[in-house]
């Protein structure tokens, strides 16, 4: 039995890479821990995915969701870590204020996923997210093609998500040669603090108030869409100004037929979810995944090693085939009725 145990001790010692191995033989299970920073629809997507793939593959889940706040989000994964998880999940709140958490996480030995959100300034093992660059290029593009010219409201999201920074850049990347000669002129523009709708109706009254129309608005994802187009619904403008969104959530969709909003990019979390749990796995069992990393991105301390997915625009020309058709969104949910497919009409430029 002694001399077991001791072949065991030197086998972890001598061959790390074996000890996931070992450990799955003897029937233990890798525990995962999942800081999220809301229940809104696109994160309960993301974390029912997370729960389909630990039960499929038998790894324990413990989820804490911050409720947009930081102060939450630190206290409630130090309650995770207490449970001495082998992986920490996170999509922080803040992406500067979380490198705390992270400190804290590795100090006990936890390795840590960048979920989403960029943190930055510290060391981390991976990033998962979509490529954020590419959906704000996307949003730009769709508005250039259909408002060459005129007003726009610019809007950028929360300034403690660096993806808000991607995103505005990935956009400005197509907007700003048609900025420069004054095609396109800046009505407003500006951060949306915590992703609060508030703020962005504010900033659309506030130019619909100095009597101007826009001629497009760049709203960050559908929650700001949704915010955009109460205020130009209340001034008769719905469906004349296209706006655009991101994370495909159902109201979204139904705007979208309604052809109040004009796109969506679809980050299908069922993917991001299950294929962020299955590299966490593989960082529990100490494999290697360089196989896996396609990118990498600075975060201000290194050069995180990254996976990128692919968004994808959704309008009302691909919308039943995208979102419908592949599940990801039910009939009920886009059309209010048992109906597959749904109608097939096509965005009217003003």
């Amino acid at each position: 039995m002694r001399t077991a145990i001791l072949l065991v001790i030197i086998c972890l010692i001598l061959f790390p890479t074996a000890a996931g191995e070992l450990w799955s033989a003897e029937g233990r299970r890798p525990l995962v821990a999942v800081s999220l920073p809301s229940d809104r629809e696109r994160w309960a997507r993301d974390l029912s995915a997370m729960r389909d793939y630990a039960q499929a593959k038998g790894v324990d889940l413990a989820v804490e969701v911050a409720k947009d706040n930081q102060m939450r989000q630190n206290f409630q994964v130090g309650k995770l870590l207490a449970q001495n998880p082998d992986v920490l999940i996170l999509t922080s709140h803040d992406a500067a204020g979380a490198a705390f958490i992270v400190k804290k996480a590795q100090d006990q030995g936890v390795k840590v996923v960048c979920y989403d959100r960029l943190i930055l300034n510290v060391p981390v093992e991976l990033y998962i997210s979509f490529d954020s660059e590419a959906v704000g290029e996307m949003q730009g593009r769709f508005l250039a093609g259909r408002a060459p010219q005129g007003p726009y409201i610019l809007m950028s999201g929360a300034p403690n998500d660096y993806n808000s920074r991607l995103l505005l850049t990935g956009a400005m990347k197509v907007l700003e040669p048609l900025i420069k000669p004054g095609q396109i002129t800046v009505a407003a523009d500006g951060p949306v603090v915590d992703w609060v709708v508030a703020e962005a109706e504010a900033m659309v009254e506030a130019v619909l108030a100095k009597g101007v129309t826009p001629a497009a608005i760049l709203a960050p994802n559908d929650l700001m869409a949704e915010g955009a187009i109460r205020v130009l619904e209340a001034h008769g403008l719905a469906g004349r100004v296209p706006v655009t969104g991101q994370d495909a959530e159902a109201a979204a969709a139904r705007r979208i037929l309604a052809g109040t909003q004009g796109m969506t990019a679809f980050k299908d979390t069922r993917l991001l979810g299950a294929k962020a749990m299955e590299l966490a796995v593989k960082l529990a069992e100490n494999q290697p995944l360089d196989g896996e990393i396609n990118g990498r991105i600075f975060n201000g301390s290194l050069e995180v090693p990254s996976v990128f997915l692919t968004p994808v625009l959704v309008d009302r020309d691909n919308l039943g085939r995208v979102l419908v058709e592949s599940g990801y969104l039910s009939p009920e949910e886009v059309y209010g009725r048992s109906r597959k497919g749904g109608p097939r009409v096509s965005w009217k430029r003003n």
